[in-house]
């Protein structure tokens, strides 16, 4: 039996002799992928120890009498077993393979008595079926043969720490079958240090996820510290956002005393950005090859040495698809508290238990909600007891925030201030998607009348297309049935319906001082779709009403007579004449971004000049808002203006663009679309039209910038077809349409990959 084996000797299908971390390791070492040198003291050796030492009856007798669900009982129970493994001597045989392994890699390093990090590494952990994360124990900076072999000791017993008991009692595990091995490896002096997802560890998007802090990564995985949080775009490496946090602890070795020891962050670098570009692009990269080498998405782990990149620990994400039911509430009564990171996905209720000790677990009434600090591995049965976790501390990628996702409970991290803020006993509604917690019981809505629309009874699609297939939704109250057709997205939310249905003039708002009320009726309705469609992306069209529209509304006595409101003052440019209008649209889209609605972005209609859009993103910003950073901003191609000259759009700043066809159309053929007598010679398939559509597409694809349909012709298949191999980003349909939409897009991709392969075996 070989009680030791070095990275170079192990792979991923060595999980039961070097358990999860070890066998991750040796496959990362294998693969070429930067990993600091080590070894790992075999599972076998672990079972040799207890069973000639005679331990390991004992153990098991004390695991049987003992009720997990019982938190005395089984803080008690961990407590003993640890006793008895560390206060056992090891048999000289095991002593002396270790001595001697640790004395190679000393050798192998350069140094004499090297500081390791000794890490345990179960069997049952780090598998795509179960995560064990932060289960059993790791020691840093370790140094010196009596040392190294106390913390060997240490990490057996961490197999029975009592987060880990409960554990496997509630995943069915076999105490008497898991086994545990041993990490040893070059201790990495990190100046800077962190976690990386390969996927968002929540929804599955292709987006990596890095959190990193100053020091040693223990702060990071501890959730000690909130991080710096990054989100990079996969396709592309762009950084897609940078949140830099105050970071006021951090972990290091202690150059006297040899121990990792820890102290607050230099005032010059609390608030200092973490990561360069230049080391978000090698840890995307590596991120990438690491996953493409596992063809799974992973949690990693990951350190920055004098410049260098080194890779910790890869673990498959096995939290994917686990969200916790959602209720629908009130939205717009909701009142929120304070915010922080949403950690593991769901909406959950109930009372506040403030929890300061571990002494204080057994207050976790089923149905509560659990504040804290900080999660400790302890208080996973109180965990399991609760409706949903809040915390002071730590980032999305803590193990506290991984374990939550696992058992399913929706979780905020890093809020800084809920143990201060909020109230014992008090209810109150968490949102573990977007990191907000509410006042009070969101409670379930009443039952809204579909509005009717034509066409037969809609249900989701299970076909995946590339070519996204969005819904237009006109009335907020039908964007239940609309999310049901499984459109990936809104592409096109019209406004005036939401302005029209107050009967008062928009200007008349704001004229009379009541900006507020308007702004209000714009959150309220906005709300109802984004919600609806959450996470997926909703385009909001700014307001686009011809002035005939407005007249009967009360103050609209004074709109102007036009001959040919469709060709007059409408859309973007009434609205840079009037900005208050448009301002006040940009303020309730604010308001809803803060309130945790992040996939609504910000389409401007009938566009004709780039100046239109640089007005109305300093608009924008005036607000708050920042266009193409915190929300995604683009323009409605209606006009044969836009489309000839939107390489000068994209110049500007955009991040998509969407054809308004039936605009489009009467524009490019002078047509009036609303004249029976020429209704006959209005065709959104015209050559000219489609020669315009042509030309944007090929320069938005060149530039990267995305491309929508949202006009009728988004709802008829020949067109559909030829936008599909034009190569457009996303198609918009009617609710009625969307079904057959999506089939006609499958058939084409499907005919375009057949196509390209015939070429391919052809050359």
């Amino acid at each position: 039996m070989k009680h030791v084996e070095f990275f170079e000797e192990l792979n991923r299908e060595d999980v039961a002799i070097a358990g999860g971390k070890g066998a991750n390791l040796g496959e990362l070492t294998q693969a070429g992928i930067p990993v600091p040198p080590g070894f790992v003291i075999t599972s076998k050796t672990y079972d040799q120890f207890i069973n000639e030492t005679g331990i390991f009856d004992e153990i098991m007798d004390i695991l049987d009498a003992t009720d997990v669900n019982n938190n005395q009982e089984l803080q008690q129970a961990a407590k003993d077993i640890k006793k008895i493994i560390n206060e056992t001597e090891i048999p000289d045989e095991i002593k002396i393979v270790i001595i001697e392994a640790y004395n190679a890699l000393c050798r192998k390093i350069g140094k004499e008595n090297a500081f390791v990090a000794v890490r345990s590494s179960a069997t049952a952990e780090d598998l795509p079926e179960a995560s064990f994360a932060g289960q059993q124990d790791t020691y840093l900076n370790v140094k010196g043969e009596a040392d190294l072999l106390k913390y060997v000791r240490k990490c057996w017993a961490s197999l029975f720490g009592a987060r880990a008991i409960f554990y496997r009692e509630e995943n069915n595990f076999d105490h008497s079958k898991v086994y545990i091995a041993v990490v040893v490896q070059e201790m990495v002096e990190a100046e800077k240090a962190g976690v990386m997802f390969t996927v968002h560890p929540s929804t599955g998007e292709e987006k990596i996820l890095i959190e990193a802090a100053w020091g040693l990564g223990e702060a990071v995985v501890s959730g000690t510290v909130t991080p710096d949080t990054i989100w990079v775009d996969k396709a592309n490496g762009e950084i897609l956002d940078y949140q830099v946090s105050e970071k006021n602890i951090m972990f290091q070795k202690d150059p006297e005393a040899g121990r990792t020891v820890k102290i607050p962050v230099p005032d010059d670098l609390k608030k200092k950005r973490v990561l360069d570009d230049e080391e978000i692009a090698q840890l995307t990269e590596l991120g990438i090859r690491i996953q493409e080498h596992y063809d799974f998405p992973q949690d990693t782990e990951w350190a920055i040495e004098s410049g260098n990149v080194f890779m910790l620990q890869s673990r498959p994400v096995t939290t994917l698809g686990k969200i916790a039911g959602e209720e629908k509430g009130e939205e717009a009564e909701r009142v929120i508290i304070t915010k922080g990171l949403g950690a593991s996905p769901g909406l959950a209720s109930g009372k506040v238990k403030i929890i300061k000790d571990t002494d204080e677990l057994d207050k976790i009434q089923k149905g509560d909600i659990l504040v804290t600090v900080m999660t400790t591995p302890d208080m996973v049965p109180a965990m399991k007891r609760a409706n949903g976790i809040i915390t002071d501390e730590g980032g999305v990628t803590c193990h506290a925030a991984i374990v939550s996702r696992e058992l399913g409970i929706p979780c905020v991290v890093g809020t800084g201030d809920a143990t201060k803020i909020l109230k014992e006993n008090k209810v109150v509604t968490l949102d573990g998607n977007k990191g907000l917690i509410y006042e009070g019981k969101i409670i379930e809505e009443a039952p809204v009348k579909e509005v009717e629309t034509a066409g037969p009874t809609v249900v989701q699609q299970s076909i995946l297309t590339v070519t996204e297939v969005k819904v237009n939704v006109s009335m907020p109250e039908a964007a239940k049935k609309a999310s049901e057709t499984g459109a990936d997205g809104v592409g096109l939310l019209r406004t005036e319906h939401m302005m029209l249905t107050t009967g008062v003039h928009p200007k008349k708002f704001i004229v009379e001082g009541n900006e507020d009320e308007l702004i209000k009726v714009l959150v309220e309705n906005i709300l109802k779709v984004a919600d609806a469609f959450y996470p997926k992306s909703v385009w909001y069209r700014t307001l686009d009403a011809p002035t005939d529209e407005f007249k009967s509304l009360k103050g609209g006595e004074g709109e102007p007579y036009e001959h040919n409101p469709m060709l007059g003052w409408r859309g973007i440019r009434r609205e840079l004449d009037e900005p208050e209008i448009l301002k006040a649209e940009f303020k309730a889209i604010k308001k809803l971004h803060e309130q945790g609605y992040t996939n609504i972005g910000i389409m401007l209609p009938l566009v004709q000049h780039p100046d239109e859009l640089k007005k109305a993103k300093e608009i924008a910003r005036e607000v708050g808002l920042k266009p193409q950073k915190n929300i995604e901003f683009g323009v409605m191609v209606e006009t044969p203006a836009a489309a000839m000259i939107i390489e000068d759009f994209i110049a500007e700043g955009l991040d998509f663009v969407s054809f308004g066809t039936n605009d489009l159309t009467q524009y490019t053929l002078a047509i009036d679309r609303n004249n029976e007598n020429v209704a006959g010679l209005y065709t959104e398939k015209h050559p000219a039209v489609l020669k315009l559509i042509e030309r944007v597409i090929n320069e938005c694809n060149k530039a990267g910038v995305k491309t929508s349909i949202c006009g009728q012709a988004g709802s008829m298949p020949s067109v559909v077809e030829k936008l599909v191999e034009l190569g457009i980003t996303s198609v918009s349909a009617n609710t009625d349409a969307v079904a057959t939409v999506r089939e006609v897009v499958a058939r084409v991709e499907k005919k375009l990959l057949l196509k390209a392969a015939r070429k391919i075996m052809q050359e």
